[in-house]
């Protein structure tokens, strides 16, 4: 194993125990060196304790009560000493020249704000990360019924937003990284305290507008997207938290608009969960 640059890898989990081992398991194989922190969101299946054990090296900080994504991350971050860190999921596994590609990334170009890596799923086909900053345009007709009444033009925004003329086989500068893989110098990064799950990503760009992030392809990452975020619970989240980040940067009025139109599409997607669950 190499000398290591600075960096930090921080994990948020909440009742992720045997992704989170594979993850560190991982980790550990890396060729470069990493300060890894584990934030456990009040766990309930184990996981502090398989840390605990099975990876001493592993900084463990315990929550007595579920932080969610954005606090849970920002806690890492306040106790994170690396010039850089990342941001990974527990449901992840780096492969071991993820972590030093990144970082050879940035060193090399110093004016991006940061970069992630390609993501696939365990079956090797490759996850659809990255987009553009959501327009108001498209939250609205995207989360909304509007986009059953407005088809075409709502297509035309999700095939802009989503670079859908881009396969992700090779590397491109993006607007937008997943928040499953955010990697940045450490004190650029940190998470918008008021959201919980979701939109951390989109906030990151708008706060990082006009600067560069970039979607590397050389090391992709596995990812079992959504092994934790399902059901009832995370939808509600979803809009909740779309509603916080249209107030912060479409303001209050738009926020309350959409907040009005969306209820349907989310009592429709709360009922769908409930039938699929009984049925």
């Amino acid at each position: 194993m190499t000398d290591a640059p600075s960096l930090s890898v921080i994990i948020v989990s909440y009742n992720t125990r045997d992704d989170l081992r594979r993850c560190l398991t991982a980790l550990r194989q890396s060729t470069i060196r990493a300060e890894v922190i584990v934030v456990d969101n009040a766990s309930s299946d184990g996981s502090a304790e398989m840390v605990r054990h099975e990876f001493p090296e592993v900084k463990l900080l315990e929550s007595e009560r579920n932080l969610y994504f954005c606090a849970g991350n920002n806690r890492g971050l306040d106790r994170a000493t690396g010039e850089y860190a990342l941001l990974l999921n527990p449901d992840t596994v780096p492969p071991p020249n993820a972590l030093e590609s990144l970082v050879s990334f940035m060193n090399a170009n110093p004016d991006y704000a940061g970069a992630t890596m390609q993501l696939r799923y365990p079956d090797g086909s490759i996850q659809r990360t990255c987009s553009r900053i959501p327009t108001y345009s498209y939250l609205l007709l995207l989360l909304t019924p509007l986009q059953w009444l407005f088809r075409r033009r709502a297509q035309t925004l999700k095939t802009r937003h989503w670079y859908d003329d881009w396969d992700r086989t090779t590397e491109r500068d993006v607007e937008v990284v997943p928040g499953s893989c955010t990697f940045m110098h450490r004190a650029d990064l940190r998470l918008n305290d008021n959201l919980l799950l979701y939109f951390n990503e989109d906030d990151l760009a708008q706060r990082f507008r006009g600067r560069k992030f970039r979607y590397l392809v050389d090391a992709p990452i596995v990812h079992r997207e959504k092994s934790v975020a399902r059901g009832k619970t995370a939808t509600a989240i979803y809009f909740r938290d779309m509603i916080t980040y249209t107030r912060a940067y479409h303001g209050a009025a738009r926020a309350a608009l959409l907040w009005a139109l969306s209820r349907p599409l989310l009592w429709g997607m709360m009922v769908s969960d409930r039938i699929r669950k009984t049925g």
